[in-house]
């Protein structure tokens, strides 16, 4: 198996093909607003700020890759990362349909770009293309068992799965 592959296989589990984990779309299905904004402690992550802190991540790299830096998210710091606009139903699925949509920009370049170009060094960072879906794909595994957990501990999680 090549590379490609490998990530586009990694890509798509994180948001719409059933893997060892739920994809993104599915966990996000039935999620109310209220569900969306919900802590379950001071200072822990809501599900929204959880989402919000993969799409700056994955809009930065798809904006640096085709290096359109100049309109990439911006954030002091990590932890900035996690902010949402106001809180109301209409941004919360703005939120998802932009975290959705820049997700299957970024498998859409993964799917047709040059290998050469997944493996030229994007603007602002020291990785390629391949390293970096490699590693946003992690990431967002490790935060969706989050999303899982805040759904769970709200009673909105269903026991059901596909297999």
């Amino acid at each position: 198996m090549d590379v490609r592959t490998l990530l586009q296989q990694q890509w798509a589990s994180c948001l719409d093909k059933e893997d060892w984990f739920p994809p993104l779309e599915k966990v996000l299905e039935n999620i109310s607003f209220e569900q969306a904004i919900w802590k379950p402690v001071e200072g822990a992550h809501s599900i929204w700020e959880l989402l919000s802190h993969l799409l700056f991540y994955e809009k930065r790299i798809l904006l640096r890759f085709l290096d359109e830096t100049e309109n990439e998210p911006q954030a002091e710091n990590n932890e900035s990362t996690f902010r949402f606009p106001t809180e109301t139903l209409e941004n919360w699925n703005e939120t998802k349909q932009e975290y959705f949509s820049v997700h299957r920009e970024l498998e859409k370049i993964l799917a047709t770009s040059k290998q050469e170009d997944l493996y030229r060094e994007i603007p602002r960072e020291d990785h390629s293309l391949v390293l970096e879906l490699k590693s946003l794909a992690m990431h967002d595994a490790y935060h969706i068992g989050q999303i899982v957990f805040l759904s769970k501990l709200q009673g909105a999680w269903s026991d059901k799965r596909s297999f």
